[in-house]
């Protein structure tokens, strides 16, 4: 091989190399994840400072802020914090304090979980909890979704459930002093504005608010708990299309919801009912107000209807109240994530009511999962799981339960005792 051949391989070489430059140039000249870039404003933030600040405030032993503050600012007590935090921690190794490649230690569970409370309690953008908690903003968005995630994940099944014996023995018990045996909450439908919902859904989402919007219908008892909630449909609907998608009585239609009974003016009926206004059908399950009432008897009636069904709009004053997000525009572009923060917010919604509701009473429920796991990680508690027994209802049995539910007829019969019933109670009055 002569030198003019030598030189030839070399140039190829080098030649081959700078093309290669060039395409990894272009590569980090796109926009995206790319390292240190000239002219670009790195902020050096403090993640252990950020910590101590944020144990000293609301964590130490005493703490800046007292309980009364920590209640305000958390919308929570902070035995029911800590508790979420535990097992929020359990469940996502995300929120687990680790160290970077160069030893240095990341945030703390302490710091992640609070940057997600406060975006939720006071609805605002993921760098406005940048400042006093050293988070940048895409993480304190990541930890916002995985939070919410873990919340829906860890206890929805405890704090979604549908009531059981002993809650509808506690709700009928409550419906009948207040005037409406057979009485199981109210029912009706809240609207989350939607700021960046795709310009191609808009025709699809808005409704008569005249902007995009997200329907949430839920059910609510006195207490203002939350024991149904469908929430993902567009604007546009109203209560009834609503109504007719959700599953709020799918166990009734399958059989599968617990026996009620109960009289009223003197007449036996086997279904519980929900007060709703006056858009919602006439159905046997359904008891609404009397539009323009005659008389007496309707009037005391209407005033009594219309009083009880605010438990529901209670329900979702408080709800916006505690979790300012969902009372302003959702901000987010995925409808999935938006679903998971309204539901954690409805579960946390319901763990406040509980904690406050029992917190005088001796037998509350732990507070910390490792305590959870005394009373139930054990291997010899763990029931043997068995197939179910029970008869699956037949397709006519469903179709049947359907017209029950569905009945005009029985919905009028129901009206008309409620009237004569409330006004033998209270109409002297």
């Amino acid at each position: 091989m002569n030198d003019d051949d030598d030189i030839h391989e070399e140039y190829e070489e080098s030649l081959l190399v700078q093309i290669e430059e060039e395409r990894l140039a272009k590569k980090n000249s796109k926009i995206g994840r790319r390292g240190s870039i000239m002219g670009h404003n790195i902020v050096e933030r403090d993640p252990i400072e950020g910590h101590e600040r944020l144990y000293r405030d609301y964590f130490a032993n005493p703490p800046k802020y007292g309980a009364r503050l920590f209640r305000r600012r958390f919308r929570m007590k902070q035995a029911l914090f800590l508790r979420i935090h535990d097992a929020v921690i359990a469940h996502d190794n995300y929120f687990v304090q680790r160290r970077n490649a160069a030893g240095r230690l990341g945030l703390s569970s302490l710091q992640k979980v609070t940057a997600a409370f406060r975006m939720l309690a006071y609805g605002v953008t993921a760098d406005y909890v940048d400042e006093y908690v050293q988070i940048g903003e895409s993480t304190a968005i990541e930890s916002l979704k995985r939070f919410v995630v873990a919340v829906v994940e860890v206890f929805g099944d405890e704090y979604l459930r549908s009531p059981n014996s002993d809650d509808l023995t506690r709700l009928l018990a409550k419906g009948e002093e207040r005037g409406f045996p057979g009485m199981l909450g109210s029912i009706d439908c809240m609207h989350w504005t939607w700021k960046n919902c795709p310009t191609a859904w808009h025709g699809m989402f808005i409704g008569h608010i005249h902007e995009p919007t997200i329907i949430l219908e839920a059910v609510a008892s006195y207490d203002l708990w939350i024991w149904h909630a469908f929430f993902g449909l567009p604007g546009s609907l109203n209560d009834i299309n609503v109504l007719e998608r959700s599953f709020v009585f799918s166990e009734l239609a399958e059989g599968r919801a617990p026996p009620i009974s109960y009289e009223v003016n003197g007449r036996s009926y086997d279904m519980g009912y929900y007060l709703a206004d006056g858009i919602y059908p006439s159905w046997a399950t359904l008891v609404k107000t009397i539009p323009a009432p005659q008389g007496n008897k309707h009037r005391h009636f209407a005033k009594e209807q219309e009083g009880a069904r605010k438990d529901v709009e209670r329900a979702f004053g408080v709800l916006q109240a505690r979790f300012a997000i969902v009372r302003g525009p959702a901000r987010f572009w995925d409808k999935d994530i938006l679903k998971y923060i309204m539901t954690a917010c409805i579960i946390m919604h319901n763990m406040i009511i509980e904690d406050e509701r029992d917190e005088h009473e001796s037998d509350r429920r732990p507070r910390h999962v490792h305590e959870i796991e005394t009373l139930y990680d054990r291997v010899a508690d763990i029931p043997r799981i068995s197939p179910s027994l029970e008869r699956t209802p037949t397709l006519m049995e469903f179709i049947e339960n359907r017209h029950r539910i569905k009945d005009k007829q029985m919905h009028t019969q129901l009206q008309e005792d409620l009237v004569e019933h409330l006004w033998k109670v209270h109409g002297g009055q």
